[in-house]
């Protein structure tokens, strides 16, 4: 049995303890055991937890490198472990969207209508008015092929893709140095992201901006170095060094993706 106790301090612990007992099965069975799909904070704690222990290794991959939702595989420390061992079925959501367009949030709730757990689907992509792409886990795509038809007012076709046939998007990353008379997270994020602080403000009253993958409601949270500010839609600012003045104010270096 791996040992539970390294579950004292953390903040996933449902999600972590499940992973533990997935490890023991894959020490006890020599199989590469697959985990379901884990938001970011999970993989980051899962990896931290797992990287404590020698007898065991574990590998995120959510389909390709810039993938936010992944799942673990976990396997004894003398087996090989690769991303083709992580089971995944990339699949094409079709339709004509050009009249009725769909955002991400109608595509994850259409599934997550026809029943499935929100961790059995990875990334939604959206393509505009052709539809989306998403990865789920491949037990489920029989069950979506009959039972997932509609997305808004719109018919859909659910088919499998090929890994390679991912439309992702290359994030584009720039530089940034901004002078602010503090780190809170509206003054920092509205100059990383290019956009009024008031307009910052809605947004993060809105629950939709979150740092180090969780959601932060408060405008004034203090932002450190090497925090990773997220809006969805928006793309992310990582905060780099972080100086003080001549004149006491914080020289930040950011890089913004989008």
């Amino acid at each position: 049995m791996l040992p539970r106790d390294l579950l004292n301090h953390v903040e996933n612990r449902e999600t972590l303890n499940r992973l533990l007992d997935l490890g023991d099965r894959a020490i006890q069975t020599w199989d590469v055991v697959c985990s379901d799909f884990l938001s970011p904070p999970e993989i980051t704690e899962a990896l931290r937890v797992f990287g404590k222990m020698t007898e065991i290794q574990v590998l995120a991959w959510g389909g390709y490198e810039q993938a936010e939702r992944q799942r673990l595989a976990i396997a004894r420390s003398e087996l090989p472990l690769d991303t083709s061992m992580v089971s995944l079925m990339p699949i094409s959501i079709s339709g004509n969207f050009l009249f009725d367009t769909a955002t991400h949030r109608d595509f994850l709730g259409a599934l997550l209508g026809c029943g499935i757990e929100r961790q059995k689907v990875g990334d939604v992509n959206v393509l505009g008015e052709k539809g989306a792409q998403a990865i789920i886990v491949p037990e489920l795509m029989e069950y979506l092929q009959i039972h997932f038809n509609q997305v808004r007012t719109v018919p859909v076709k659910i088919s499998a893709i090929a890994i390679e046939d991912l439309k992702i998007r290359i994030p584009v990353t720039k530089e940034l140095t901004s002078f602010e008379a503090s780190l809170r997270l509206d003054a920092i994020a509205s100059a990383g992201f290019g956009m009024s602080r008031s307009k910052m403000v809605d947004l993060i009253n809105s629950d939709d901006v979150r740092v180090n993958w969780k959601t932060i409601s408060q405008t004034n949270f203090q932002l450190k170095a090497g925090d990773l500010i997220a809006i969805r839609g928006k793309g992310r600012v990582a905060i780099g060094e972080i100086m003080i003045t001549k004149k006491d104010r914080y020289r930040v270096q950011m890089t913004r993706s989008v």
